[in-house]
């Protein structure tokens, strides 16, 4: 497979993310509005976005495959990193509210949805897998 096929299959897998990437941005934007685990999801999703657009790119430039895959994994690692951190964020706004809430009310609101989470991990992680398995494949391409 050229480096062209992948870069244009790159690139239409990254343009048909923006139901991902634009809501992201939307929550960066909105900055102190959004609570901080949110923020901080939203980070980690543009920046897997933004690694898999410029990766096509630059597969598209002729980059030498062993930066391409370097560049590859500190995005996938940044972005994992920025979602394991909003994880934990999200867990201590959750242990906050849980106190104040008996104040409130004799109940909690519900939570959202946990498949939700789930789906969105699930996503992330088969994301982050297929980008590393293309640069596997881009680097045998290259180097055979």
């Amino acid at each position: 497979m050229s480096g062209a096929v992948l870069a244009l299959g790159i690139g239409a897998v990254t343009a048909s993310g923006c139901v991902w990437y634009v809501p992201a941005l939307a929550d960066l934007r909105a900055g102190a509005d959004r609570p901080v685990s949110r923020r901080l999801a939203a980070a980690a999703c543009v920046t897997a976005w933004a690694t898999a657009a410029a990766a096509a790119l630059l597969l598209l430039g002729g980059l030498p495959a062993h930066p391409l895959a370097a560049l590859t994994t500190a995005g996938a690692a940044t972005a994992l990193t920025l979602r394991l951190r909003a994880a934990l964020h999200h867990r201590a706004e959750q242990r906050e509210a849980a106190t104040y809430w008996p104040a409130l009310t004799s109940t909690p609101p519900p939570s959202g949805p946990a498949h939700l989470r789930t789906v969105f991990t699930t996503t992330l992680a088969t994301g982050l897998a297929t980008c590393l398995a293309l640069t596997a494949a881009l680097v045998s391409v290259r180097t055979g």
